[in-house]
């Protein structure tokens, strides 16, 4: 580690509360933080620093969609925590906050909350008002939402997410994130739709990303495309039904095939089995017919097949699954869609049936129906023809979700933008492992989900949508004389003319009267996936200079990028690594040829007593602000950093009153140890205390207090170590354990002596245990502000004219004069001996107070060495004014004691 850190603040006249309390200090220390600027990126400090000497953080942009949960509480703390201690030790911490506002979740807030959904045919309303203001059960149904056009849904979308905006900062405000307000950006503002805009076409000038009609994911509530890292396979309740297909062979008979979705059938075009599969192997080559609508298809083998599945055979249909749209790819099979956008089945008579036995089925029972409904009309015709063998079986079968959607996928032919990704490239797929390899992730097993997920790619990275609110893709298409759109001759725009709308827009040698007009263009008017946006976070909050524009203008700041870019952490959960982080990655990978940042902190989930994952979509996440309120947010912050880096933590209120109890605790305890002695000095009492840290060590003689000193050295030493690997909670674990030993054992022991009310004590003594009281308490104040952030901003203001978090961290160095040859044994040792006094008198039902005429210590030698060292403390807070005796053991032990009995006994 290295650091530049100097101490800065300053003592004050110390000011001690009459009752302290950890309620209200969030609005006290926010508004403070707010008006001095307390986290604010010093830029130009920052250029003229070494590089080492800066830590930039790619914060996630939160999704704007109603309202954040415990989940980001959860992890934007530990990020936080981390952030705070890399700021301690010196470094100018980057630490900027974006907001993820286009994209589904948001669109889909949208149309239950204002009761509307979008429709591209419909022209902009100037005086459009939506039909309500809130949410409501009614409008999540597509029925119950009005149509409005395009702009006016946008702009709903620009008005919902700005509110949903300021709401999530007053959170994040009251949880102390050290985040600098001053660097925020959106991923739909004109900065970030330029970068976007910028990589894509970068993209597509070196070949990187390419347009194609092909198979795919579609979500037919969204109506949109879908990329394989947005699936999710779900449990869906479904029958697997035996069904014939009949053999055009001269010796005849029926293959069996069992489906769970057997109005595929007009779409089937072949039979499958595996190439080492017997019972097929006969069959192989030869051709069968479908059953109802007599179509012939071949036979075919496929390693793919699984022979312990079902009947061992499978009909491949265009499309039913992902399994299908390989075969297709890779046996050249014929495509015959027959299930379109809108998960219903195509209101014509395909070709390929028409003429055929089931001609007059398909028109009339199947045409234009929904899934469901053709299903159920064709297992009445399978019964009815004999080819249905036995009743279906009721089944659980796994099916592909968009994450966010309630109905399975289905898989449609549509026109969309990709991005290589490695799915088709394994030379590319070894590079994007290797930058992997490139990356610290913390913790270090969460690599191997990263390499999992590259190296189980199978397609391409399907950047587009069919949606409204998104970063539009910066192309339109030209239009040949008969008015047919050329997909071939795509039309670009200069970057510095971005960002554009492609709609509203007009390509370069064009005018707005060729739109859409024969020899004229047409716009793409697809959006990019947020994801293709929030990818580029790095690049958007650093100032990714946009051809064209002079630094200053739209973000620009070619200095900042160079200087900060690759980041150092990229904090976030461990269910995108397969979007977000490993999209970052290609991204850079790209266009600057490194990895976008050094490491990777990965935080686990908050999961509900049921062990779920909690989640908003899933309906069992709450929301933060009740928890702060309740609880106070050092509370909740320590349960946030208690839980270890990259573990799934339960929601559970009693590590939060744990948390709570330790930020009074600091408040208590350093209100007594620095009101002891504070009072004006009098003639011939011990001098007052110095200001630098260095004179207080140099004070610390007597032996109590430098093994106090010598168990901090080793905690600084190991919270440290733990902070330099990413691990707040061991940092926390060992500093908290160590505080409540201040506390119990060392303030008990010394105060009678740092009151200096015993005339016989030195003023030498009395000045050691002051001085080791101010040393401790400032060093573990340092400590615990990472994550305690009020409570010891609070305590520091004291006596201090300065933030806690702007201290450079502690340092061994600072202290270890103080502990030089000292056991830290000392410590616990002679806290045990008083702990068996005191455990005496309340054996004997007396007061603390109580004094003691003889007692007895038991233990090794070494640990007799250690309590008569520090005898006279023991006495002191033991009331011991007799004899001390010493005695052999393994285990330290009290015995013999005997109390004095009160005056009026």
């Amino acid at each position: 580690m290295t650091t530049d850190a100097t101490r800065t603040s300053h003592l004050s006249p110390v000011t001690l509360p009459d009752k302290p309390s950890v309620d209200g200090l969030e609005d006290k220390w926010a508004a403070v933080w707010r008006e001095r600027d307390t986290y604010v990126f010093d830029r130009e400090a920052a250029l003229a620093a070494p590089r080492e000497q800066i830590f930039a953080v790619d914060t996630p942009p939160p999704t704007a969609s109603g309202s954040l949960h415990i989940g980001h509480v959860f992890g934007y703390t530990q990020a936080d925590c981390l952030a705070r201690y890399q700021r301690m030790t010196g470094k100018h911490v980057f630490y900027p906050i974006g907001w993820d506002d286009n994209g589904l979740p948001t669109e889909r807030r949208v149309q239950n909350y204002y009761g509307v959904r979008g429709d591209a045919s419909l022209p902009h309303d100037p005086d459009f008002t939506p039909p309500q203001q809130g949410g409501d059960t009614k409008s999540s149904k597509a029925a119950n939402q009005v149509p409005i056009g395009r702009a006016n849904f946008i702009d709903l979308c620009e008005e919902l997410t700005v509110l949903d905006e300021k709401a999530f900062e007053d959170t994040f405000r009251r949880l102390g994130l050290s985040i600098d307000w001053n660097v925020q950006y959106r991923t739909i503002d004109d900065r970030s739709r330029a970068v976007a805009q910028q990589a894509f076409l970068h993209n597509l000038a070196r070949g990187e990303a390419y347009q194609s009609e092909a198979p795919g994911l579609w979500d037919i509530t969204f109506q949109t495309a879908v990329a394989q890292a947005e699936l999710e396979a779900r449990d869906y309740p479904g029958h697997y039904h035996r069904v014939a297909f009949r053999s055009t062979s001269t010796a005849g008979g029926s293959v069996f095939i069992e489906t769970t979705r057997p109005e595929l059938i007009p779409s089937v075009v072949a039979l499958i089995a595996h190439p080492d599969d017997e019972r097929y192997a006969a069959l192989f080559g030869s051709t069968v017919r479908s059953p109802l609508f007599g179509v012939e298809v071949p036979v075919v083998a496929h390693p793919m097949a699984e022979m312990d599945k079902g009947a061992g055979i499978a009909m491949c249909c265009t499309f039913g699954d992902l399994t299908d749209v390989i075969w297709w790819r890779e046996l050249s099979l014929p495509t015959r869609s027959v299930i379109t956008r809108n998960g219903r089945l195509q209101g014509e008579t395909p070709e390929w049936l028409a003429g055929g036995p089931g001609e007059e089925l398909y028109a009339e029972e199947l045409a234009g129906k929904t899934t469901f409904s053709a299903r159920a009309a064709v297992v009445e015709a399978l019964r009815a023809s004999g080819d249905l063998d036995g009743d279906p079986k009721p089944t659980q079968r796994k099916a592909n979700f968009f994450e966010k959607g309630d109905k399975p996928l289905e898989i449609v032919t549509s026109r969309q933008w990709y991005i290589r990704n490695g799915g088709k490239d394994a030379d590319l797929r070894a590079d994007l492992v290797g930058r992997g390899q490139q990356i610290d992730f913390h913790p270090a097993f969460m690599r191997s989900r990263y390499k999992n997920w590259v190296e189980g790619l199978n397609g391409d990275w399907l950047i587009s949508r069919q949606r409204f609110f998104g970063v539009q893709f910066p192309v339109w298409y030209a239009v040949d004389a008969e008015g047919e759109t050329d997909y071939d001759t795509v039309l670009t725009p200069e970057a510095a003319r971005l960002p554009i709308d492609p709609v509203t827009d007009v390509p370069d040698g064009y005018e707005e009267s060729q739109r859409d007009q024969p020899e004229g263009f047409t716009a793409d008017t697809d959006v990019m996936d947020t994801w293709a946006t929030s990818s580029l976070s790095p690049q958007i909050a650093a100032g990714w200079p946009v051809a064209g524009r002079p630094d200053g203008e739209l973000g620009n700041d070619s200095e900042l990028f160079a200087k900060v870019f690759p980041f150092d952490m990229r904090p976030q959960g461990h269910d995108i690594i397969r979007t977000w982080l490993f999209a970052s990655v290609v991204r850079a990978h790209f266009e600057h040829d490194s990895v976008p940042w050094s490491d990777a902190y990965i935080n686990g989930w908050i999961l509900d007593p049921d062990r779920k994952k909690m989640s908003k979509s899933k309906g069992n996440a709450t929301t933060p602000l009740g928890m702060l309120e309740q609880n106070g947010t050092d509370a909740v912050r320590y349960w946030a950093a208690a839980a270890r880096p990259g573990v799934d933590t339960v929601d559970d209120a009693s590590q939060m009153k744990v948390g709570r109890r330790l930020a009074i605790k600091i408040l208590n305890a350093s209100k007594f140890a620095l009101g002891i002695g504070r009072p004006e000095v009098a003639e011939g009492a011990p001098a007052p205390m110095p200001e630098e840290l260095t004179e207080l060590v140099a004070r610390v003689t007597e032996p109590l207090d430098r093994a106090m000193l010598a168990g901090l050295v080793e905690v600084v030493r190991t919270a440290t170590e733990a902070y330099e690997g990413y691990d707040y909670s061991k940092a926390l674990d060992v500093t908290e354990s160590f505080f409540w030993t201040f506390c119990d054992d060392y303030l008990e022991l010394v105060k009678e002596r740092a009151y200096g009310s015993d005339e016989a004590m030195s003023r030498a003594a009395v000045e050691s245990a002051r001085a080791a009281l101010q040393v401790a308490l400032d060093v573990l104040l340092r400590l615990l502000a990472p994550v305690v952030s009020f409570a010891t901003e609070e305590v520091w203001s004291w006596w201090h004219t300065d933030s806690v978090h702007t201290q450079p961290w502690p340092t061994v160095e600072e202290i270890a004069a103080g502990a030089e040859g000292a056991d830290p044994r000392m410590l616990d040792v002679v806290g045990q001996a008083l702990a068996g006094v005191r455990r005496a008198k309340s054996e004997a039902k007396v007061g603390m107070r109580t004094e003691v005429s003889a007692t007895t210590v038991s233990s090794s030698d070494a640990d007799l060495q250690l309590v008569r060292a520090a005898e006279a403390d023991l006495r002191a807070a033991g009331k011991v004014i007799g004899d001390i005796g010493y005695g052999t053991a393994e285990a330290l032990a009290v015995s013999d004691t005997v109390l004095v009995p009160p005056a009026d006994a």
